[in-house]
Protein backbone atom coordinates (compact mmCIF):
# COMPACT_ATOMS: atom_id res chain seq x y z
CA UNK A 1 0.00 0.00 0.00
CA UNK A 2 1.15 3.01 -1.17
CA UNK A 3 0.82 5.97 2.14
CA UNK A 4 0.30 8.88 -0.80
CA UNK A 5 -3.53 7.07 -1.12
CA UNK A 6 -4.42 7.50 2.37
CA UNK A 7 -5.22 10.59 3.87
CA UNK A 8 -6.56 11.54 7.41
CA UNK A 9 -9.20 14.37 7.83
CA UNK A 10 -12.04 15.97 9.98
CA UNK A 11 -15.40 14.70 8.03
CA UNK A 12 -16.71 17.32 6.20
CA UNK A 13 -20.13 15.81 4.97
CA UNK A 14 -22.91 14.46 6.77
CA UNK A 15 -21.88 11.09 4.32
CA UNK A 16 -18.59 11.50 5.79
CA UNK A 17 -19.80 11.65 9.54
CA UNK A 18 -22.53 9.22 9.07
CA UNK A 19 -19.56 6.75 7.55
CA UNK A 20 -17.76 7.83 10.86
CA UNK A 21 -20.42 6.88 13.32
CA UNK A 22 -20.99 3.60 11.04
CA UNK A 23 -17.74 2.35 11.75
CA UNK A 24 -17.15 2.83 14.99
CA UNK A 25 -20.61 1.70 16.37
CA UNK A 26 -20.12 -1.55 13.85
CA UNK A 27 -16.60 -2.34 15.17
CA UNK A 28 -16.26 -0.99 18.87
CA UNK A 29 -19.95 -1.77 19.95
CA UNK A 30 -21.89 -4.31 18.27
CA UNK A 31 -18.88 -6.97 17.24
CA UNK A 32 -18.50 -5.89 20.84
CA UNK A 33 -22.55 -7.07 22.03
CA UNK A 34 -22.43 -3.70 23.15
CA UNK A 35 -25.45 -1.45 22.50
CA UNK A 36 -24.77 2.02 23.95
CA UNK A 37 -22.97 3.90 21.17
CA UNK A 38 -23.99 7.43 21.27
CA UNK A 39 -23.93 9.74 18.15
CA UNK A 40 -22.83 12.82 18.44
CA UNK A 41 -21.07 12.68 21.71
CA UNK A 42 -20.42 15.96 23.70
CA UNK A 43 -16.38 14.86 24.09
CA UNK A 44 -16.27 14.30 20.13
CA UNK A 45 -16.55 17.97 20.07
CA UNK A 46 -14.67 19.30 22.87
CA UNK A 47 -11.65 21.90 22.67
CA UNK A 48 -8.88 20.10 21.72
CA UNK A 49 -10.47 16.64 20.60
CA UNK A 50 -9.99 16.08 17.06
CA UNK A 51 -12.90 13.16 15.19
CA UNK A 52 -10.63 11.64 12.44
CA UNK A 53 -11.64 9.70 9.39
CA UNK A 54 -8.96 8.20 7.52
CA UNK A 55 -9.58 7.87 3.79
CA UNK A 56 -8.01 5.24 1.11
CA UNK A 57 -8.34 5.43 -2.58
CA UNK A 58 -11.51 8.23 -1.84
CA UNK A 59 -13.33 5.91 0.81
CA UNK A 60 -13.65 5.98 4.33
CA UNK A 61 -12.50 3.26 5.46
CA UNK A 62 -11.24 3.74 9.03
CA UNK A 63 -11.89 6.07 12.21
CA UNK A 64 -10.25 7.63 15.09
CA UNK A 65 -10.45 10.58 17.56
CA UNK A 66 -7.37 12.12 18.82
CA UNK A 67 -7.56 14.29 22.25
CA UNK A 68 -4.32 16.60 22.53
CA UNK A 69 -3.94 18.11 25.57
CA UNK A 70 -0.33 19.75 27.05
CA UNK A 71 1.88 18.04 24.74
CA UNK A 72 -0.17 14.33 25.08
CA UNK A 73 -2.28 12.74 22.33
CA UNK A 74 -4.81 10.32 23.45
CA UNK A 75 -6.32 7.54 20.74
CA UNK A 76 -9.65 6.85 20.96
CA UNK A 77 -12.35 4.67 19.20
CA UNK A 78 -10.04 3.30 16.43
CA UNK A 79 -11.01 1.47 14.35
CA UNK A 80 -11.07 -0.07 10.38
CA UNK A 81 -14.29 -0.96 8.95
CA UNK A 82 -14.24 -4.84 9.42
CA UNK A 83 -14.27 -6.03 6.17
CA UNK A 84 -10.80 -3.90 5.02
CA UNK A 85 -9.22 -5.25 8.82
CA UNK A 86 -5.48 -7.04 8.71
CA UNK A 87 -4.62 -5.83 5.66
CA UNK A 88 -2.32 -2.71 6.98
CA UNK A 89 -4.80 0.14 7.34
CA UNK A 90 -4.79 0.27 11.37
CA UNK A 91 -0.97 0.70 10.76
CA UNK A 92 -1.33 3.48 8.27
CA UNK A 93 -3.89 5.00 10.85
CA UNK A 94 -1.85 4.98 13.22
CA UNK A 95 1.34 6.28 11.52
CA UNK A 96 -1.14 9.16 10.28
CA UNK A 97 -2.79 9.68 14.16
CA UNK A 98 0.92 10.29 14.93
CA UNK A 99 1.90 12.98 12.44
CA UNK A 100 -1.36 15.11 13.54
CA UNK A 101 -0.48 14.39 17.03
CA UNK A 102 3.36 15.67 16.38
CA UNK A 103 2.25 18.73 14.07
CA UNK A 104 -0.61 19.35 17.23
CA UNK A 105 3.23 19.78 19.36
CA UNK A 106 2.27 16.44 21.15
CA UNK A 107 5.52 14.31 21.72
CA UNK A 108 3.40 11.23 23.55
CA UNK A 109 1.33 9.17 22.36
CA UNK A 110 -1.45 7.30 24.98
CA UNK A 111 -4.23 5.01 24.56
CA UNK A 112 -6.57 2.88 26.50
CA UNK A 113 -6.34 -0.19 24.43
CA UNK A 114 -8.46 -3.01 24.28
CA UNK A 115 -7.09 -5.90 25.60
CA UNK A 116 -7.50 -8.09 22.09
CA UNK A 117 -5.45 -4.94 20.34
CA UNK A 118 -2.84 -4.85 22.55
CA UNK A 119 -0.34 -7.07 20.10
CA UNK A 120 -1.27 -4.18 17.41
CA UNK A 121 -0.13 -1.38 19.41
CA UNK A 122 2.89 -3.20 20.29
CA UNK A 123 3.80 -4.33 16.78
CA UNK A 124 2.69 -0.24 15.93
CA UNK A 125 5.76 0.48 18.58
CA UNK A 126 3.77 1.24 21.86
CA UNK A 127 4.40 -0.48 25.17
CA UNK A 128 2.34 -1.02 28.03
CA UNK A 129 2.22 1.51 30.80
CA UNK A 130 1.95 -0.06 34.39
CA UNK A 131 2.50 3.00 36.14
CA UNK A 132 -1.16 4.14 34.68
CA UNK A 133 -4.42 2.55 36.30
CA UNK A 134 -6.56 1.46 32.86
CA UNK A 135 -10.61 1.21 32.47
CA UNK A 136 -11.61 -2.09 32.24
CA UNK A 137 -10.74 -4.70 29.63
CA UNK A 138 -8.37 -2.18 28.71
CA UNK A 139 -4.61 -1.93 29.12
CA UNK A 140 -3.06 1.94 28.73
CA UNK A 141 -0.15 2.05 25.69
CA UNK A 142 2.18 4.34 24.94
CA UNK A 143 4.58 5.73 22.81
CA UNK A 144 7.41 8.71 22.61
CA UNK A 145 7.46 10.39 18.99
CA UNK A 146 9.83 13.07 17.80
Amino acid sequence: MIETEYSLRSPSTDEEWLAFHTIRRKVLFVNRGKNDYTENHPDDFKTGNHPLILIYRGDVIGVVRIDVSEGEAWLRRVAIRDDLQRLGHGRVLIHLAEVFAMHEGCNEMRSNAATEAVGFYERCGYVCDTSTRSPQNSVTMCKSVP
